[in-house]
C-alpha cells in the first residue's frame, strides 16, 4: 500500500489595524457590519475613472514590517538592492471595480518581507495588498465600505505535513501578531490552503475563515486526492453543509494576472535604519515569554499559557513579580483567575481598565497575612472594574479574632434557618459544613477568617 506524503502551505489575509484606508483618507471600517453600506467610500476607492490613489498608508506600511520581522523576515531595503514596486494584478470580477488590485506581491515583485520561518515552517514571502469590496452574488450589490482596506498576505512554503500542525500554527501565529496588534481580531483571517499529495498537483481551497474548518476541508482533501487523481491545478471552494470541498476553476497562473507595475503609486524607499528602529520597539513573542517565566518562576504550562495567551496581562503578571515580595502562590491564581474573570465578567480587555500594579501587589500583600480574607480580596478586585485605589481596611479588614468569631458562629448555630444543616450534619452529612461557613462568612460580611470559622463550628457540632 502506497504511503500517502501530504504537503500543505499556507496563503492567509488578515485586517491591519489602520484608522484610514490603503490609498484615501476614508475610514478603515470593513469590520463595522452594521454600518450602512457604501457610506465609507470616495472617488478613490470605489474606482471612478479619472481619480488618483493617494500616497500609501505610513501606518500600514510599518505593521507590515512589524509582522514581518515577527515572522523572522529578510525585510527587503533600498540597500540591498530590492525596492518596494507596487503592481496592477488584473482580473475581472464585480468586487474589483478598477479591474485591477493594486499589490506590493506578482512575478518581479520584491515583497516587503521573505525567507522567513515562523515554528519550523518558512516562510516564503508577507506582502501589502488591498481588499477588494463586498460582492453579493445573488443580489448582484456591491458594497464598497471595504474597497481598500489594507491587508497583509503571509504565504508560507508546503512545510505543513498534517491538519493537526495546520491549526497549532494558525494559533500560534495569530497569539504572535496579537503582541504587536498588527491585525484586526475582530475581523478574523482568511486562509487560502495549498494541498497535494505524493508530488501530485496542488488543489488550492479558497477564502476560509474558520481554524476548525482549515482542519476538516484539509482532512476532506487529503482523502480525496487519495482516491481521484488531480488532472491540473484546481481552485475548490468549502462547502461547511456538506462537509466537502467543491470544484470553482483551474487555476490561473501568475501570467493570468498580466503584472504590470502601477504608474500612479511611488516606490516605497525603505531602508535599513527605518527597519532597525522598528525592530527594537517588538515586544518578545509568546514563546519566548512562555519559557522565560516558566524558567524564571517555576510555574505550572497550563497556567503559563493563560498569562501569555494576551500581552497586556503577562506584561502586568512582569510588573507584579518585579516586586520581590509578591507571593507567587497567589500571584498565578489572582492573575489568571480571579483577575481575568473580572475582565471577562465585565466585558472588558486590560487595557480597558487601569489596575495600578502597586494597588495589586498590596492586594496580594494583605491576603497573603491574613489581614484581608480572600472573599472580601474579590469584593476589592470586583471594584476596580474601572480604575484601582488605595486599600483601606477599616470595616472590610478580616475578622481574625477566635472570640468574635464565635460569638458569629453561635449567632449562625441559633438561626432558624440553618437549623436543617445543622441536623443534617449531626446525621453524617458533613458536606453541610459548607452552608454553615457560608452563613459565617455572610454574617460577618465576608470578613471571618476561614480557618477559623471552620474549626469553631466542627468544635460545636460535635
Amino acid at each position: 500500500m502506497k504511503m500517502t506524503i501530504p504537503k500543505i502551505g499556507l496563503e492567509i489575509h488578515g485586517y491591519l489595524t489602520t484608522k484610514e484606508k490603503l490609498f484615501c483618507d476614508c475610514k478603515n471600517a470593513h469590520k463595522e457590519k452594521e454600518a450602512k453600506p457604501n457610506t465609507f467610500i470616495c472617488p478613490i476607492c470605489t474606482g471612478t475613472p479619472g481619480s488618483k490613489p493617494m500616497l500609501p498608508n505610513e501606518e500600514a506600511v510599518k505593521k507590515l514590517i512589524q509582522i514581518a520581522l515577527m515572522l523572522n523576515c529578510k525585510v527587503n531595503t533600498m540597500e540591498n538592492k530590492k525596492p518596494l514596486i507596487w503592481w496592477r494584478k488584473h482580473y475581472s470580477w464585480p468586487d474589483l471595480p478598477k479591474g485591477y488590485q493594486n499589490t506590493i506581491s506578482g512575478t518581479y515583485a520584491n515583497p516587503v518581507g521573505e525567507k522567513g520561518e515562523f515554528l519550523g515552517i518558512k516562510i516564503t514571502e508577507v506582502h501589502l495588498e488591498e481588499d477588494p469590496a463586498a460582492w453579493n452574488p445573488d443580489t448582484g450589490e456591491i458594497n464598497y465600505n471595504r474597497s481598500g482596506a489594507p491587508l497583509v498576505e503571509i504565504v508560507t512554503e508546503p512545510d505543513f505535513k498534517n491538519s493537526e500542525q495546520v491549526e497549532k500554527w494558525i494559533k500560534e501565529m495569530v497569539l504572535t501578531m496579537s503582541y504587536i496588534k498588527a491585525l484586526d481580531s475582530d475581523a478574523g483571517i482568511k486562509a487560502d490552503v495549498n494541498v497535494s499529495i505524493n508530488g501530485g498537483e496542488r488543489v488550492e481551497i479558497k477564502n476560509m475563515n474558520s481554524i476548525g474548518e482549515i482542519k476538516k476541508a484539509i482532512e476532506y482533501e487529503i482523502k480525496r486526492q487519495e482516491k481521484e487523481k488531480v488532472e491540473g491545478r484546481q481552485t475548490r471552494q468549502w462547502n461547511t453543509s456538506k462537509q466537502q470541498t467543491i470544484l470553482m476553476r483551474t487555476k490561473e497562473s501568475h501570467a493570468d494576472y498580466r503584472f504590470i507595475k502601477e504608474p500612479d503609486l511611488p516606490i516605497i524607499q525603505l531602508t535599513k535604519s527605518e527597519v532597525e528602529a522598528i525592530r527594537k520597539k517588538l515586544p518578545e513573542s509568546p514563546m519566548v515569554k512562555l519559557e522565560k517565566i516558566i524558567k524564571k518562576h517555576k510555574i505550572d504550562e497550563y497556567y503559563a499559557k493563560i498569562l501569555v495567551s494576551n500581552l497586556e496581562i503577562i506584561e502586568f503578571f512582569e510588573k507584579i513579580m518585579e516586586n520581590p515580595k509578591t507571593p507567587i502562590n497567589l500571584a498565578v491564581p489572582w492573575i489568571t483567575v480571579e483577575l481575568l474573570g473580572m475582565l471577562n465578567y465585565n466585558k472588558k480587555t486590560m487595557a480597558e481598565v487601569n489596575i495600578n500594579p502597586t494597588h495589586f501587589i498590596e492586594l496580594l500583600k494583605l491576603v497573603d497575612e491574613g489581614k484581608l480574607t480572600e472573599l472580601k480580596a474579590k469584593d476589592v478586585l470586583r471594584s476596580w472594574k474601572e480604575k484601582s485605589s488605595e486599600i483601606k481596611l477599616g470595616n472590610i479588614s478580616a475578622i481574625s479574632n477566635e472570640g468574635e468569631i464565635d460569638k458569629i458562629v453561635e449567632q449562625v448555630l441559633a438561626d432558624k434557618n440553618n437549623q436543617k444543616a445543622i441536623e443534617d450534619y449531626k446525621s453524617g452529612n458533613t458536606q453541610t459544613i459548607n452552608f454553615l461557613i457560608g452563613a459565617v462568612m455572610k454574617a460577618s460580611n465576608k470578613r471571618a477568617d476561614f480557618t477559623t470559622a471552620k474549626k469553631l463550628l466542627e468544635e460545636k457540632l460535635k
